[in-house]
C-alpha cells in the first residue's frame, strides 16, 4: 500500500511539472524566429511533444526488457513490465501522434506527412503498442499469450532505434536533431523549458510505470485465484 501511495506521489510530482512546464512554454521561453517558421507560435507545443515521445522511448524500452525476460527467465516480474511499458507507452505515443499534428497543420498546412520515414515509423511503433494491448485484453492469460506478445515487443522495438535515427539519416518534414546555442540551435531559454519538460515526463513516466506494475501484480493474482476456484469446483 505504501508503495502505490508513493507511485501516486511521483505522478502527482511529474503532472505537476508538466503543468509548470506547459506554463512556461506559453509565457516565459521566447518564439521562434518568425522568418524560419510558419507558425512560430505553434511551435511551442515542443515543450510537451518531444518530452512525450523521450517517455514513450522509456515506455517502449521497458516493454523490451520484460519482453525479454519473460522470454530468457520466464520471470513473472518480466511479463508485469512487459504489461506497463506497452499500456503506459501507447498513452504517450498517442499523446505524441496527436500533438505532432497539430503543429503540423499550422506549420507544413497538412497534418501528417506519409513519405517521412520518422513520422510513419513512430505511428506503426504505436499502432504495435495499441495491437499488444488491445490483444492481452482479449486472451486468455497464459504461457502461449504471453509467448505470443512478447515475440511482438521484442521485434517491435526495432522500430524504436530506426525512429530516432530516422530525423538525422532521412531527414525530410521532420525537424532534425535539437542543439543547445547561439549558432542555429535552441535559444537557451528555451532549452531550460525544454529539459523541465524532459524532467516532468520522466518522473511521470517513471511512476506510472511502478503504479501499472502493481496493478498487473494484482490482476494476475486474481486470475490465480479464480482459475484455483475453477479447479475445486471440478
Amino acid at each position: 500500500m505504501l508503495t502505490r501511495k508513493a507511485d501516486i506521489l511521483i505522478i502527482i510530482a511529474g503532472l505537476m511539472l508538466a503543468g509548470v512546464t506547459l506554463i512556461l512554454g506559453f509565457t516565459y521561453a521566447p518564439s521562434v524566429d518568425t522568418e524560419a517558421m510558419n507558425a512560430p507560435h505553434a511551435q511551442r507545443i515542443f515543450y510537451w511533444h518531444v518530452p512525450a515521445a523521450w517517455a514513450s522511448f522509456i515506455a517502449f524500452g521497458c516493454l523490451f526488457v520484460g519482453s525479454l525476460a519473460w522470454f530468457w527467465k520466464r520471470a513473472d516480474w518480466g511479463w508485469h513490465l512487459h504489461c506497463a511499458g506497452s499500456e503506459v507507452g501507447l498513452l504517450f505515443g498517442l499523446m505524441v501522434i496527436t500533438s505532432g499534428p497539430i503543429w503540423g497543420q499550422a506549420e507544413w498546412d497538412r497534418p501528417w506527412d506519409w513519405f517521412d520515414i520518422r513520422l510513419n515509423s513512430f505511428l506503426a511503433l504505436t499502432a504495435l503498442a495499441a495491437f499488444v494491448v488491445l490483444g492481452k485484453r482479449t486472451q486468455p492469460d497464459g504461457e502461449a499469450t504471453r509467448d505470443t506478445f512478447s515475440a511482438v515487443g521484442l521485434f517491435g522495438f526495432l522500430l524504436v532505434p530506426l525512429t530516432a535515427l530516422a530525423t538525422t539519416l532521412w531527414q525530410r518534414t521532420h525537424p532534425g536533431v535539437i542543439t543547445v546555442g547561439n549558432d542555429g540551435g535552441l535559444d537557451p531559454v528555451m532549452a531550460q523549458v525544454f529539459w523541465l519538460g524532459v524532467l516532468s515526463f520522466t518522473v511521470l513516466v517513471i511512476g506510472m510505470i511502478r503504479l501499472h506494475i502493481g496493478i498487473v501484480k494484482l490482476e494476475c493474482q486474481v486470475n490465480e485465484i479464480q482459475i484455483n476456484k475453477d479447479a475445486e469446483m471440478i
